[in-house]
């Protein structure tokens, strides 16, 4: 069979200023380059699955408006297939609009977002249901952000149904998330993952036992393979064996600092180059090995997918 991925969860217009450094309060700066692009867990990752070369559907909430109408345009322009769950309307609900400021000595940045917040779970799940068991056609994996939950436990749940893989992309916690995780095979976790209990994110820089027990706790809730990513660290990965838990870790590529451009989205294609490596039919651990590659590259250049864009 033919990889084939679906992206289902939250997409967003950026607004993109690259700055010398984030400015305080009360105070202005002057950008040094700027841009708008779309953005969004699911859809950064739809978009790095089909510049890999996988046919790839994005299940999202987009709705009427010129936001609507922008962060469609560029996700044409990129290949992704999308299916609206809002169907050019959702009433007074916009896009989100993230302002992220990236700042240029060091690629890092600072994202401030409205996210996926205020669109009604029955409303999704309503829609969700009209395009499956459609959408899944001819798929050999699915990745879901945690955003739209509503949409997003029926989409998964159809997928177990007919055996297809499940990838979370666990940015970080959300309420309803748990119900989630009942249908997800692989989660990816970012740095800053915790779960309610936990008392705060651990940071890129945790030690290998306190990483451990969040995997624990999140394999615990269903997924069969655990890992968390931590920037330019190892990603530790926790998986359930015929003979037991296996424990190990994936070593991303050294990137320089001084080649580092933008890290903006570089959480995105991770997850995206990993599902479309399950799409492929790669195992759990393979799949994150070739896709530290992709996100390493990807600091390389401005924007989530600037290194699309790049010759070779």
């Amino acid at each position: 069979m033919e990889p084939r991925l679906v992206c289902c969860g939250l997409t967003t217009l950026d607004v993109v200023q690259v700055v010398e450094r984030v400015p305080g309060p009360d105070e202005k700066v002057v950008a040094l380059a700027g841009h708008v692009a779309f953005g969004g867990p699911a859809a950064n990752a739809a978009a790095t699955a089909v510049a890999l070369g996988v046919p790839t559907t994005l299940v999202t909430a987009l709705g009427a408006g010129a936001v609507a109408a922008a962060a469609r345009a560029g996700l044409a322009a990129r290949g992704v297939e999308v299916v609206d769950l809002l169907d050019g309307g959702a009433g007074a609900w916009q896009v989100p609009v993230s302002t992220v400021l990236v700042t240029a000595g060091t690629g890092e940045r600072a994202v401030a977002s409205a996210n996926g917040a205020g669109l009604p779970p029955d409303v999704l799940a309503r829609s969700a249901a009209a395009v499956l068991p459609g959408v899944l056609t001819g798929a050999t994996c699915v990745l879901v952000d945690g955003h739209h939950l509503g949409a997003a436990v029926p989409v998964a749940c159809a997928a177990q149904e007919r055996d297809v893989p499940v990838l979370l992309d666990g940015g970080s916690w959300k309420p309803g998330l748990d119900r989630l995780l009942r249908v997800v095979d692989h989660a990816v976790l970012s740095a800053v993952f915790t779960v309610p209990a936990g008392e705060r994110p651990l940071g890129a820089g945790a030690g290998a036992a306190a990483v451990d027990a969040l995997l624990d706790v999140v394999a615990g809730l269903g997924p069969v393979t655990v890992a968390r990513s931590a920037g330019a660290g190892p990603v530790r990965v926790r998986r359930t064996g015929p003979t037991g838990v296996v424990r190990e870790e994936v070593q991303p590529p050294l990137v320089p600092a001084d080649e580092v451009v933008d890290t903006l989205g570089a959480g995105d294609v991770l997850h995206g180059a990993v599902a479309a490596a399950l799409a492929g039919g790669a195992g759990p651990v393979e799949a994150l090995r070739s896709a530290v590659l992709t996100a390493a590259r990807s600091v390389r250049h401005p924007g989530a997918l600037g290194w699309a864009d790049a010759p070779g």
